[in-house]
């Protein structure tokens, strides 16, 4: 079962309260959730291929300490790299 997200309302919960709530609650809660669709290993290795892809690296080592919290090796983290830069690079 995926841990409750907090870094919504933790890090904006004052300042964006409605974008906080819908992180934790839809994003987190609900759609990491539905493990029994894709588990939640599977949903963090789409995600770092999402981010690397979409030139989001400031959220790539958060969701690289996530991924290893959902059962995801150094291995695989550095095959999706590997994979990836020969289709973004």
């Amino acid at each position: 079962m995926v841990k409750k997200q907090t870094a919504g309302r933790d890090n904006l919960g004052e300042f964006a309260p409605k974008f906080a709530q819908l992180n934790d609650d839809v994003l987190f809660g609900e759609v990491w959730s539905r493990e029994e669709q894709l588990s939640a290993h599977d949903r963090s290795m789409i995600t770092l291929a999402a981010l690397i892809s979409g030139g989001n690296f400031e959220q790539v080592k958060a969701h690289m300490m996530l991924g290893k919290a959902h059962g995801i090796t150094k291995d695989e983290i550095a095959e999706i790299i590997t994979h990836l830069a020969f289709y973004v690079g």
